[in-house]
């Protein structure tokens, strides 16, 4: 018989934890999980759970699995075995060790914290997909039980907990019967025990013999006396001088860019922080914002390549990312979606955020089957006891009255505008109407000779492209740069920090680069603070643009504000694809013209014009959460592509015909560096002509050299498609 350090809960690729050492970490970690979420938990129910949960893994088909150093072995489940092991579900063969009344929620915790007990079509690898499956099914995870089940037992007795020297083969096979009686009979709803186990046991995993140390720090409320100091009192940002103690529980604020909309949603919270905004680049910004002044260590990031952007020399904060507990998460409300979609951890994130603060900032940029979604992801946060805070620069009042409905109304939400006094402080820009995209390089080369920081800001990819393609002949000495979301993931991080800190500068002792230009995609509308000296742009829906004007003139100073800089808005014709030409049509007669002051207090106003009415996508199809309850079987996830089948987001990755052996040779960080994102939709219009990987994300190779790919990122030939 084998020592029980002997015994592995992770494979000998992975470090080789045993599993008594994991088995005391989810322990450890449960136990701060259990009392941090805004849940009643039992407390001992709960760490019973944690011991309970990977005993399985001493079964020796598991045990031969993780001692493979062969990384292909190790994802086969089948193996030379012929059958189906799943860990989880052998563990649950030591029911017998706790009294019968906590087995139902020992199951909650134990028997879905890998897989859904049950898959739509009876072929997953749950237990009642396995029961379908295997008649044997209870056999094969039983097989060698008077051996394997000692190191259990011993699990068990080393926390204090009695055991009977043996746990007979029938009251483990009865035990495992129970299980599936169990799950057979579950209703829909969602499981609180399942989420629970889950955050312990992937913080445990991922930090391993750091996690103690780490989740020290977890579930602290953040220290925002940088915020509440009276010192940031000032006339020029007028939020700052409203008062936020207010005792209604939501907040609705509208308000210029450059007004203090951020300083006032974070005064409003009271603890841990969820921060959504739209872009990746507008979530980087953020983030580091808050590192640099809310002393709290645990201050986190989340998006695609989140685990990147952080310090590369401290590994734990790297680990952390994704996991529980943060005091406050710079995030998307893409990542939030899981709790409509019902999409694998749904429920630690539900526990996560159940009471928590969450802001959502900038919530007009989202339209179609996005803005569905955020509304949907509001009743969720609502039904579940959060703070809901939402500020934008531009809302159409019909989305206003929405939200304010979803909300509960005036007497739930704190709503804040700013007068027209305060309004007429914030007149930025002059607006040129062009006629056509051939007088951009006179304005131009104007410009340059001025000495001034230009920003184009195109609709598509494409055009940008082609743009940019042209003004790298026509203006080979001034320095220039092109943004969009289609280059690696690690390059575009790369050229937001050179656009905010190499050319435009900090506004103060560095002024960034004069002249410049810079080509950008939508990318750049959202919590960018950049402050150039003119825009030349496409015309946009007049919401998303006016949002869009705010990287012109940003900079607020007792001088500044007495002054205009100039937008030049290119009427919009013929196909103007991602947008339909009518609601630019109608957003490009709502503009001034020929140098005219555009002025904030009339903004709303012609919004209005604009948005009669509440343009939203159906996506109750894929829903899981509706009228305040759950409509699937708990225990069970959705699949993760029904987000993209429903938002028709970015679902599909490429990479570049030079980076494909490193990219088969990689890890999945050297991986992400060489992905580059893209619309599902866009590269399955193709998908024959390239090869796609069956290793990583799946990536398209796309046969496009090294240097074409540094000036332009990546081009293939498409129709346009947005950002």
């Amino acid at each position: 018989m084998k020592d029980l350090k002997d015994i592995l809960a992770k494979s000998v690729l992975y470090g080789g934890t045993d599993l008594l050492t994991h088995t005391e970490q989810v322990v450890l970690c449960i136990a701060k999980m259990a009392q941090g979420f805004q849940n009643d938990f039992d407390l001992n129910t709960a760490q019973k759970g944690a011991i309970l949960h990977d005993l399985g893994k001493a079964h020796p088909v598991f045990q031969k699995k993780v001692s493979t150093k062969n990384k292909q072995r190790l994802l086969e489940e089948f193996e030379d075995s012929g059958y189906v092991h799943r860990h989880e579900i052998s563990s649950l063969a030591f029911l017998p060790c706790f009294p019968k009344e906590d087995w139902d929620n020992l199951i909650e915790m134990v028997v879905g914290h890998h897989k859904s007990i049950e898959a739509p079509n009876n072929d997953g690898r749950g237990i009642l997909d396995l029961k379908t499956q295997d008649r044997y099914w209870i056999r094969n995870h039983l097989i060698d039980w008077e051996i394997w089940q000692q190191y259990g037992l011993q699990i068990i007795e080393s926390f204090g907990f009695e055991c009977p020297n043996e746990i007979s083969i029938e009251e483990a096979q009865e035990a495992l019967m129970y299980v599936a009686d169990y799950c057979e009979n579950k209703r829909n709803g969602w499981s609180p025990y399942r989420g629970l186990l889950k955050s312990a046991d992937h913080f445990a995993s991922a930090l391993v013999e750091r996690s103690e140390e780490n989740i020290k720090t977890t579930f602290e409320t953040p220290d925002l006396s940088f915020y509440r100091d009276s010192k940031r009192k000032n006339d020029l940002y007028p939020l700052s001088k409203v008062d936020t103690d207010d005792k209604r529980r939501h907040t609705l604020v509208v308000a210029p860019t450059g007004a203090g909309k951020t300083d006032f949603l974070m005064k409003r919270t009271k603890g841990r922080i969820f921060y959504t905004l739209p872009f990746q680049a507008s979530i980087n910004a953020m983030w580091a914002r808050f590192k640099d002044v809310v002393p709290n260590k645990d201050i986190r990031i989340l998006h695609a390549i989140s685990k990147i952007i952080v310090e590369k020399n401290n590994q734990d904060e790297q680990l952390l990312q994704p996991l529980v507990g943060s005091a406050i998460k710079v995030l998307t409300p893409y990542q939030l979606a899981g709790i409509v979609f019902g999409i694998s951890g749904f429920e630690s994130i539900l526990l996560d955020i159940k009471g928590c603060d969450v802001i959502l900032d900038e919530v007009h940029t989202y339209s179609g089957y996005s803005r569905s979604m955020v509304l949907e992801v509001v009743k969720v946060l609502k039904h579940f006891e959060c703070n809901i805070h939402i500020g934008t620069a531009t809302m159409p009042t019909v989305l206003y009255n929405e939200l304010l409905s979803i909300l509960g109304g005036a007497e739930q939400v704190f709503e804040i505008k700013l007068n027209d006094e305060v309004l007429d402080k914030f007149n930025r820009h002059n607006i040129f109407k062009q006629k056509s995209d051939d007088e951009v390089f006179s304005i131009l080369k104007n410009s340059i000779e001025s000495n001034e920081k230009v920003l184009v800001v195109c609709n598509t990819i494409k055009k940008a492209q082609e743009l940019y393609k042209t003004i790298l002949e026509d203006f080979p000495n001034t320095p220039k740069m092109l943004i969009h979301s289609r280059f690696k993931r690690i390059d575009r991080f790369g050229r937001e920090l050179d656009l905010k800190e190499k050319f435009n500068g900090d506004g103060k002792e560095n002024k960034g680069i004069s002249p410049c230009i810079v080509v950008a995609t939508q990318v750049v509308e959202v919590s960018l603070d950049i402050s150039f000296d003119r825009m030349i742009t496409e015309c946009a829906p007049l919401d998303g643009m006016i949002q869009r004007f705010g990287r012109v003139n940003r900079i607020r100073t007792q001088d500044s504000i007495k002054f205009q800089k100039p937008i030049h808005v290119i009427e919009p014709k013929g196909n103007v694809l991602p947008y339909k030409l009518e609601l630019l049509q109608k957003s490009f007669e709502q503009l001034p013209d020929n140098g005219e002051v555009l002025l904030e207090k009339n903004l709303q106003e012609k919004i209005d014009c604009v948005y009669t009415e509440l343009e939203k996508k159906e996506i109750d199809i894929h829903l899981k959460f509706k009228d305040g309850q759950f409509t699937m079987k708990e225990l069970t996830d959705n699949r993760k592509g029904i987000l993209i089948d429903a938002l028709e987001i970015e679902g599909a990755t490429c990479i570049l015909e030079i980076d494909r052996q490193k990219y088969i040779d990689a890890n999945w960080e050297e991986r992400i560096n060489m992905e580059i994102p893209i619309n599902w939709k866009t590269i399955s219009r193709y998908k024959k002509q390239f090869e796609q990987l069956n290793v990583g994300s799946n990536p398209f190779v796309i046969p496009q050299q090294e240097e074409d790919y540094q000036q332009y990122g990546l081009q293939l030939v498409e129709h346009d498609i947005i950002l």
